[in-house]
């Protein structure tokens, strides 16, 4: 059981700070840049602040494990929403210019193992609540 969590654990930091840093990236490079690119996917330019900020405050909270399943299941939606619009066009290991859909492949599947089976290890949600977020009830 310990290994399982402990598994769970390295998955959740790692995902959290992946997220967390390209959450970070898009406003360092200009998130208007993010903006127009959307846009230029036939996505509403907004829709770039939605996800930066996604993945900067879901980035955090996993690395603190606070809302595990709720922040993996949104991420989930975002890595198949990047794969559909963007990358399946341009293969799974990609075109030259652009990166494949395989990393997004895999980060989709430790979203929805987090989603799955959570992540209590060194999590708030376990100290705030005492129990897994999925059984979470304020004391």
């Amino acid at each position: 059981m310990l290994r399982n969590e402990i598994g769970a654990l390295i998955l959740r930091v790692t995902l959290g700070v992946i997220f967390f840093i390209h959450g970070v990236v898009k406003f360092q490079g200009g998130i208007e840049n993010t903006a127009g690119w959307f846009e230029s996917l036939g996505l509403p330019g907004v829709t770039a602040y939605g996800v930066a900020l996604l993945e900067i405050i879901g980035g955090i909270l996993l690395i603190v494990g606070l809302a595990t399943r709720l922040v993996a299941a949104l991420f989930a939606l975002l890595m198949i929403g990047a794969t559909l619009k963007v990358k399946l066009a341009i293969g799974f290991l990609g075109n030259g210019q652009m990166a494949g859909y395989e990393l997004d492949l895999a980060f989709l599947a430790i979203a929805i193992y987090l989603v799955i089976n959570g992540s209590k290890l060194f999590s708030l949600s376990k100290l705030i609540f005492h129990r897994d977020s999925t059984n979470a009830k304020a004391l």
